[in-house]
């Protein structure tokens, strides 16, 4: 709770301790916390000015072991997809790397690290093989957990390669002012002010000129192509809310040049409400949760009008997406959605990889 008063005593060290013993059967076994957030550390609706405020923490969870399948597909089974870490090392051989969580920029250093090994069916992207690895390399990975418990990457992407003097960040934009009165201050517009992971309390945040950057859309999915819509990600369609992780190259000042802005997944949760289909995919319009970012971020004033609805999103679900939903999808039921979220000339739009029950609000 210390990232909600601006990280001002670092980090404090934490633990759980369960209400009855947990015994691990065979040489492995999964275990998945659930944490109740809004239970566990209650939010007042706004931020301290003083930044004092008392933060009374319950640990509220649920703790449940899951089956690690030898090819693991998917969260359920043993699979974890999109992990975000900077590489530490990388083995004599070849065939294995330390990398430590992405952190953004005056965050501190990557707690905690992973071992992480590759194989012949590893899929690498933005580097040819794991000999293009290198220490400081930020990395995108899907992970497999080893009967053993080990962690075997599946594929492992790298959207900006040059080490050197890179800095960080990710999460949602959260303001994007492509004009307007801060022009008067920064004469080439489209600004992007980032959260900066960890440090929710950093109004400011980091701001960076897009006009120079590189766009790209994670390699994790291989079906963009056959969406019945235009998958982009570009400056004149990046919107407040989807997730990005972007790399700079020069000593950090109030306003950076970026060099690369990538698209990640994203989780939203909403209430479907239409349900369709679109060549391949079947199609559902979700009225997204209050707390959703896009609904809550596209009326901030100043803000370009960029989407037509900021409170729904079409999902876009193939024989490519994990379904781990309990009930079928129906209109009026609530579900979580993991994918890629694109501004289609004012639509928010998802490529489905994953669907989950919903949590309500």
């Amino acid at each position: 709770m210390d990232e909600a008063l601006g990280g001002l005593n670092g980090v404090t060290a934490a633990s759980i301790e369960p209400q009855q013993p947990i015994t691990v059967t065979g040489s492995a076994m999964g275990l998945v916390l659930d944490l109740q957030v809004s239970q566990t550390a209650p939010f007042n609706g706004g931020c301290s000015s003083s930044l004092t405020n008392t933060v009374t923490i319950t640990p509220t969870f649920s703790l449940t072991p899951i089956s690690i399948e030898a090819q693991p597909t998917n969260s359920a089974n043993g699979k974890v997809l999109g992990v975000e870490g900077l590489i530490t090392s990388v083995s004599a051989d070849g065939s294995s790397f330390i990398a430590g969580e992405l952190y953004s920029v005056g965050e501190g250093t990557s707690i905690p690290a992973w071992q992480v090994s590759v194989s012949s069916d590893t899929v690498f992207q933005g580097v040819g093989s794991a000999a293009g690895l290198t220490a400081g390399m930020p990395v995108d990975m899907d992970l497999a957990i080893e009967p053993d418990g080990s962690l075997l990457a599946t594929r492992v992407a790298v959207y900006d390669t040059d080490t050197t003097n890179l800095s960080l960040a990710f999460g949602p934009p959260m303001v994007i002012y492509p004009s307007g009165g801060y022009q008067a201050v920064y004469p080439v517009m489209n600004a992007l002010q980032v959260e900066q992971q960890g440090q929710l309390s950093s109004l400011i945040g980091l701001y960076g000129d897009l006009n120079a950057a590189t766009f790209k859309i994670s390699g994790q999915f291989a079906n963009l192509q056959s969406l019945p819509f235009a998958a982009t990600f570009n400056s004149a369609n990046m919107v407040d809310g989807q997730d990005v992780l972007f790399s700079t190259h020069v000593p950090l000042e109030v306003f950076e040049p970026l060099t690369t802005i990538t698209l990640l997944p994203q989780t939203i949760d909403g209430t479907v409400n239409a349900i369709s289909s679109e060549g391949n995919f079947t199609t559902y319009t979700v009225t997204l949760a209050s707390y959703d970012l896009f609904p809550n971020l596209a009326v901030q004033p100043g803000q370009k009008t960029l989407l037509t609805h900021p409170n729904t999103a079409v999902v876009y679900v193939d024989n490519n997406t994990q379904m781990l939903n309990s009930s079928a999808i129906s209109v009026g039921g609530l579900f979580r959605f993991y994918g890629l979220v694109f501004n289609d000339n004012g639509t928010l739009r998802m490529d489905c990889a994953q669907v989950n029950d919903g949590v309500a609000e």
